[in-house]
């Protein structure tokens, strides 16, 4: 299967995070937690809009490209 991670980092320190299999972001830091609560009422359908729009539809176009090279 296709996972995508969106991973944020403010100093070095990853703060929030985007699993596509745990679908939501998640927060690591205080900070993180509560933009992970926002983001997830407020951009989680696009996130995963993202997930079909381009990468299952890139992840073909590259496996197929893998195949027709070996």
């Amino acid at each position: 299967g296709i996972e995508l991670i969106d991973s944020y980092y403010f100093n070095q320190v990853e703060y929030v995070r985007f699993n596509s299999t745990v679908g939501k972001y998640v927060g690591y830091t205080e900070y993180g937690v509560k933009n992970a609560e926002a983001w997830n009422r407020d951009y989680l359908a696009r996130e995963l809009g993202e997930l079909e729009r381009f990468c299952k539809h890139n992840a073909d176009l590259h496996y197929r490209v893998a195949l027709d090279k070996t």
